[in-house]
């Protein structure tokens, strides 16, 4: 497949502040790991708003034809309230890389996971309609993040743009664990992939796809050590 027909990740620097140069201070740039912008979002996130805002507004008419006032407002809210939340609140969970610290932030609260310090890194698999290749690290303590690394719908996906890989990689070839060397390892083969404009079967990540969906392990499955070798021979 030529690499024309896929839907190329943005740069890092994504509006929001994250820079690809180093800090005034010569810390680690921040890199972003948005695998879909914000602002790429918002727009579809209003829609959604909207839209459950209409819904409920309308259940909420009906019930009060049979029910009083306070019943009718609460069976709104409770139609409109949670998908209007969660759309909002995905616009506001942000994910980016400093040096070998990768961090998760939200609305109220941020995790983060400095990835030399490892104590387990797995490679997930999410097979579907749109499947979904998925980092996921934690620190052995309370730091668990997961970055999605790529989308596959059909013949079109996402994946993180070149410097957000190229970072992730030799942040976790800092490690000292053998599945983060390797999984770095099938990163800068996904890199290699992308520079070529490699179709979908020469992507590791894609592949990995192909290997959950193949074995049946669906919808979700986390890729064996040799399973994630395998990606890179």
């Amino acid at each position: 497949m030529s690499s024309h027909a896929w839907v190329r990740s943005l740069p890092a620097d994504d509006g929001r502040g994250g820079a690809a140069a180093g800090g005034r201070d010569g810390s680690p740039a921040a890199v972003s790991l948005d695998l879909i912008p914000a602002r790429l979002l918002r727009p579809r996130v209003r829609k959604v708003e909207l839209a459950t805002f209409a819904i409920g507004f309308l259940v909420g008419i009906l019930v009060y034809l049979i029910a009083p006032l306070w019943v009718a407002v609460l069976v709104g809210v409770l139609v409109a309230g949670p998908p209007t939340i969660s759309a909002f609140v995905a616009t506001h969970r942000h994910l980016r890389i400093e040096g070998t610290v990768v961090t998760v932030s939200g609305m109220f609260r941020s995790r983060s996971v400095d990835l030399r310090q490892l104590a387990g890194v797995e490679l997930l698999v999410r097979v579907g309609r749109v499947s979904q290749a998925i980092l996921r690290v934690n620190d052995g303590h309370h730091g668990l993040v997961t970055v999605p690394l790529a989308l596959y719908a059909g013949e079109g996906g996402r994946e993180l743009d070149v410097l957000a890989l190229r970072t992730l990689a030799n942040a976790l070839a800092a490690s000292e664990l053998a599945p983060a060397a390797a999984i770095s390892s099938v990163l800068v083969e996904q890199l290699r992939a992308e520079a070529r404009g490699a179709g979908l079967g020469e992507r590791p990540l894609y592949r990995a796809i192909s290997l959950a969906r193949d074995a049946g392990r669906v919808p979700q499955t986390t890729l064996t050590d040799h399973e994630v070798a395998s990606l890179v021979d």
